[in-house]
């Protein structure tokens, strides 16, 4: 079955090019020859500016930014290799724009669903807003405080009245204890315990009162707010069901023939907002739609960086793991996929891990770039910094490592030899006094000779473990920086960072709040190399053991 949307390879691979096997999706590695030579066309298409009729590349660096993109190399009935091409969600607000796979979705069913779901969320979404700005609760508001400011000169009228009715009191206490009074000392008592008790019995009586009052207002306020929660509740699960019902017109079929809606896939949980829409599942459905068997897959982003973020154009990135973690493995049962490639470390075994200081209480190593700190997940690799020095120390006591270093980067790194020591560093370290300088070279001009970097960084829920910025839910994240040098388009950078958040400084170099320029060889938040241009290069600390500062070096292998 021939497909319009195919582009054919001119000229056609050879046998011996093709894949054996069929690229995971999920893929931390660069994709295959033939999946790249298909990206970089369709990237060469964007970059001469047009995406289809009408549409413009450059509104991909405008204000609505770029979006991801991905290419599905397949074979045709006849054995003419090629390739289709898609991008995720809508384009430019276009779900259909001619050269690219349609979307999932079953448009007549979207449409009966769609368009009366939208009007009756929106509806409701007026009703929400026109509880919430009814002059009933500025009327509720004013009357709180006007009640509140009331309640308060009483409540302090009321307080000075009993200090002088004790003042009184107490006066004549003492000259009662004088002797100067004709009435018995007992039956005077008795009478002073007793406007006493009046004064309490009036306090109680006025904060009764007061209580009455406040709770006439907060009930006029409480009916307005379970209306408003009523109506709030009404509109969500409206939404939901109008999502449901938008689901269940997502229908898939698997390489093996079976089929199941998107709202079967993912029950009981509820799909995320776009899920279906990704390059990657349009790919496959149309491939397996039109008899077209899947040779190599991949994906990538172009335009302007998404707002947290982590994304870096013409750079592939894997499936998403929240959206398409159980849509794809359900369409590729039945075909013949490699498993996933994760990021592995080169092998390090034989590089030797050098000594920068040593004494009784510590010792300061300098890690390579793609040595783990510690065990990582995967099992199958078990070098680290931190096997070596339990090997090198056997009698050293405590977690040995008192801070960590990415597996891509280099640099000095503190190890105390005993658990004392390991607390004493870690108190500066949490406390942030230990002074720590890294050099970095960056892919491209740094226009400020110097400056401060505050943005707060969180992890990427749909891609772990890269960070994205995210103002509301970030921790705070502070980095100093001054350039060293520049020269063939590249800057050596030096930075200073004032918290330790993960991936920090490779975020604050990449973002567009930040400098925007990744750091060279930073395969997730920019371009990979041989190697991340990262390095610890010194660290400023207090001695666990005795009143002296050490200041530590190790120059940048770059």
């Amino acid at each position: 079955m021939v497909t319009p949307l195919l582009t054919f390879f001119t000229p056609q691979p050879p046998s011996a090019e093709l894949p054996a096997r069929l690229n995971s999706p999920f893929d931390a590695e660069d994709p295959p020859a033939l999946a790249r030579r298909a990206a970089e066309e369709v990237m060469a298409h964007l970059r001469g500016g047009s995406i289809g009729p009408g549409l413009a590349t450059s509104a991909l660096h405008g204000p609505e930014g770029g979006k991801m993109f991905g290419v599905l190399v397949v074979r045709d009935a006849q054995g003419q290799v090629g390739y289709v091409k898609s991008f995720s969600g809508q384009l430019l607000r276009a779900w259909d724009v001619e050269g690219w796979v349609p979307p999932v979705f079953d448009r007549s069913a979207r449409a009966r669903v769609e368009v009366p779901g939208e009007a009756q969320v929106k509806a409701l979404t007026r009703r929400v807003e026109e509880a919430r700005s009814a002059p009933a609760w500025s009327e509720v508001e004013e009357a709180m405080r006007l009640l509140a400011q009331r309640q308060a000169e009483e409540a302090r009228v009321l307080k000075e009245k009993h200090a002088e009715n004790k003042k009184q009191r107490d006066a004549e206490r003492d000259r009662l204890k004088a002797g100067s009074f004709p009435l018995p000392r007992w039956e005077r008592g008795d009478m002073l315990a007793r406007l006493s008790q009046q004064d309490d019995v009036e306090l109680r009586r006025e904060k009764a009162r007061w209580r009455t009052e406040r709770e006439e207002v907060e009930q006029q306020r409480k009916r307005l707010t379970r209306r408003l929660t009523a109506l709030e509740r009404l509109r969500r699960l409206v939404s939901q069901e109008v999502s449901w019902q938008l689901y269940d017109t997502y229908q898939f079929e698997s390489a093996r023939g079976r089929h199941l809606s998107l709202r079967a896939l993912f029950e009981p949980r509820v799909p995320s907002s776009g899920t279906g829409d990704c390059a990657a599942p349009k790919l496959l459905v149309h491939a397996l739609a039109s008899r077209l068997t899947p040779l190599a897959l991949a994906e990538f982003w172009w335009g302007a960086p998404p707002p947290g973020g982590a994304r870096v154009e013409g750079a592939f990135y894997p499936a998403c793991k929240d959206k398409c973690g159980p849509l794809l493995p359900f369409l590729l049962d039945g075909l013949d996929v490699a498993p996933s490639r994760r990021y592995r470390p080169p092998d390090l075994a034989h590089h030797e891990l050098p000594v920068v200081y040593e004494d009784e209480r510590l010792v300061v190593v300098e890690k390579p770039a793609g040595l783990l700190s510690v065990p990582g997940t995967d099992e199958t690799v078990t070098d680290s910094v931190l096997e070596r020095l339990r090997q090198r120390y056997p009698h050293a006591t405590g977690p040995l490592l008192v801070h960590r270093l990415d597996v891509e980067t280099s640099g000095l790194l503190v190890a105390a030899k005993d658990e004392a020591a390991h607390a004493a560093l870690q108190r500066q370290f949490i406390a942030r006094t230990v002074e720590k300088t890294y050099v970095a070279l960056l892919d491209g001009a740094v226009p400020q000779a110097d400056g401060v970097i505050e943005l707060p960084l969180r992890v990427d829920l749909e891609q772990r473990p890269r960070q994205v910025v995210d103002f509301e839910h970030g921790k705070p994240a502070r980095t100093r920086y001054r350039v060293l040098s520049a020269s063939a388009g590249r800057t050596r950078v030096a930075f200073f960072p004032e918290t330790g958040r993960t991936h920090q400084l490779r975020v604050h170099a990449s973002h567009p709040l930040g400098l925007g320029i990744p750091i060279v060889g930073d395969r997730l938040y920019g371009r990979p190399e041989r190697r991340l241009m990262l390095h610890a290069q010194a660290l400023r600390f207090t001695h666990p053991g005795r009143d002296e500062v050490l200041e530590l070096e190790a120059p940048a292998p770059f």
